[in-house]
């Protein structure tokens, strides 16, 4: 069995994602548990490379142009970064990024500070968000089940049944939720307030899921 593993930028396969912005999952495609890391890659001058975001408390993140050239927008101020500048933010930090020269990339490098990592599996429901936004539930449920069950994480599971919820697949979306919540018990703090999970809310499984914290 090997111990390392080599792969380019351009070899991973990429997801629309954000923004019009196209993501490349490093992370999952190495299957690396001890960090975050992806590579955004803009094919033209103007495509954005970075979702405007703020990153959740204490999570820092270094972003690192491997090639081309960007132009981050970070808190109202402009950073100019040719090929291996290095980016720091902080969690805080409103920031974005855009590509300047075709074919530009960064990778991005992040983890909360004084935790350790736990891979949420954003990546995983990266490709199903568009149509869940655009209330196509039943096509998200049949392209993204097999999928997100195999990845076992914990967000994308409850994505799933909340998708699952608002369509009417009550046993199944209860099923998935308490998968989740074995996963990630904090999300069922989430689910007591989450409106995807109205229909099932008077469901006596719901019921119990949720109620198992307030004992």
């Amino acid at each position: 069995m090997s111990h390392y593993k080599v792969a380019h930028i351009d070899e991973i396969d990429g997801i629309d994602y954000r923004e019009d912005s196209f993501m490349r999952p490093v992370r999952e495609h190495f299957g690396i548990t001890a960090f975050g890391t992806n590579a955004w890659r803009g094919e033209n001058v103007g495509d954005r490379l970075v979702p405007s975001h703020q990153e959740d408390p204490g999570n820092e993140e270094l972003y690192v142009v491997v090639r081309g050239r960007a132009r981050f927008e970070i808190d109202g101020e402009t950073v100019n970064a040719s090929a291996g500048t290095l980016v720091f933010c902080a969690p805080e930090a409103d920031r974005t990024a855009f590509a300047e020269e075709p074919g530009t990339a960064v990778l991005a490098v992040g983890s909360t500070v004084g935790q350790p990592y736990h891979a949420g599996g954003w990546e995983v429901w990266a490709p199903f968000h568009p149509q869940y936004e655009a209330g196509e539930y039943d096509a998200v449920i049949d392209r993204a089940r097999e999928t997100v069950e195999a990845s076992g994480y914990a967000a994308p599971l409850y994505n799933l049944a909340c998708c699952e919820s608002l369509a009417g697949r009550n046993e199944d979306a209860i099923g998935h939720l308490r998968l989740a919540f074995e996963q990630r018990p904090s999300l069922r703090d989430l689910a007591k307030e989450d409106t995807d999970l109205d229909p099932i809310r008077e469901e006596t499984g719901f019921r119990e899921l949720v109620g198992a914290t307030e004992a």
